[in-house]
């Protein structure tokens, strides 16, 4: 076992934020686990791990240990090779206080791998009835989510469970998103739960938040946002603008740039009669594409699954990325609440009577009636109250 011992001070943060901690790995090792140990009363530590071929995983400040093996890892970690080598104990000085904050790092490469821990995944659950939306040219409208965790981060539920609990809420498809790690990708491709899971990552910093969607390989959350943005488009993937106006992870970030999409409507928009991620989205760029996400990672705590839901017009829910690219969103507060959906030159408005119509020119008209066709212009529309809460949006 190696023991290592530190202090980081306020000073180290602001000089640069992410440090490597260097320990070696002897030929014939079957196993590596890091502890780390803080005061968590005083700061945080974010945790990763890089190896002689690279990224090896990420776990943030979700975790305090990891375990690498040649046939699993700790969520959020690549199971592979334990190649011998100059491997690194990745730390993030996330908030370090201004009498600084002492660290030990204990790291065991161990001859022989602990055997792997047993997951119990739940079978599919039950999907309620779909909403009686018509069919356009061979494409449906489909309910998902575009933004969840799960245990390879900070959630609390395995991919499995996670969805069971989206398919169980009468979503089609959900992009799991956990951060600044790929771990999560190949049980997305393995499970069957009848809901399309869909591969995606958030690349987090503490000057905002970006999910790249796509089996695109990981994006280095350690260069600039322009390049986040390059990979996306050099792996054939998409790259959106996450909780642009969310509190202390707000989009900060320069950008050569602009991505067009952006999650305007987030679990966070409390109060939805406040209208800054509307004039967000205007200023950000004239033909952003909306999409809405839970940013899921515990019950009791964010926004359901679904809650907003983003609706794709697709060929199947697992096509939802190229609905994406191609502009064809809605978002509703959830799977059953008010929708405006576009069918070609008009507007479906289902279970909106009463609420009023907002067309990109500032026209309104009010909605009479749970079923309603009205004629669609160019440009975002939205549902909202009498009170100017944002019930829906069009795109």
């Amino acid at each position: 076992m190696t023991v290592i011992r530190g202090h980081w001070s306020l000073d180290d943060r602001l000089e640069r934020m992410l440090r490597e901690v260097a320990f070696e790995v002897p030929p014939g090792a079957a196993a590596v686990t890091v502890r780390l140990g803080y005061d968590r009363a005083q700061g945080v530590l974010d945790l990763g791990c890089a190896s002689p071929q690279g990224f090896r995983g990420w776990s943030g400040g979700a975790r305090d240990t990891y375990t690498i093996t040649e046939d699993w890892a700790t969520p959020g970690y690549l199971p592979g090779p334990v190649e011998p080598g100059t491997w690194h104990v990745w730390l993030r000085l996330h908030r370090v206080p201004p009498q600084g904050l002492d660290y030990t790092l204990d790291i065991r490469a161990e001859t022989a791998a602990p055997e792997r821990p047993a997951v119990a995944e739940p079978p599919a659950a039950e999907r309620p009835p779909r909403r009686d939306i018509p069919a356009l040219d061979g494409l449906r409208w489909y309910a998902g989510d575009f933004h969840a965790h799960t245990l390879h981060s900070d959630g609390t539920l395995t991919v499995g469970e996670l969805a069971a609990l989206a398919r169980g809420r009468g979503l089609d498809f959900l992009a799991v998103t956990d951060h600044n790690t790929v771990s999560h990708h190949p049980e997305l491709a393995a499970l069957d739960r009848g809901i399309a899971l869909l591969p995606g990552q958030e690349v987090t910093t503490d000057r905002g938040h970006a999910n790249v969607f796509g089996d695109v390989g990981w994006v280095d959350f350690r260069e600039s946002a322009d390049s986040w943005l390059r990979h996306a488009h050099d792996h054939g993937g998409l790259m959106s603008i996450n909780h642009p106006l969310g509190g202390d992870c707000a989009w900060l970030q320069p950008l050569a740039e602009r991505p067009r999409v952006a999650e305007v409507w987030h679990s966070g928009w409390w109060d939805r009669r406040w209208g800054a991620p509307l004039a967000w989205a205007d200023a950000w760029r004239d033909d952003l594409v909306a999409i809405g996400a839970s940013d899921f990672h515990r019950e009791g705590s964010d926004g359901l699954p679904g809650s907003p839901t983003t609706w794709v017009l697709a060929e199947d829910p697992g096509a939802a990325f190229g609905a994406v690219a191609a502009g064809r969103t809605a978002i509703s507060a959830g799977p059953d609440a008010p929708l405006l959906v576009r069918l070609g030159d008009e507007l479906l408005a289902l279970d909106a009577d009463g609420l009023v119509l907002v067309r990109p020119g500032g026209a309104r008209q009010v909605i009479r009636g749970d079923r309603v066709l009205v004629p669609a212009g160019e440009g975002r529309h939205r549902l909202e109250t009498h009170e100017n809460e944002v019930m829906a949006l069009c795109a």
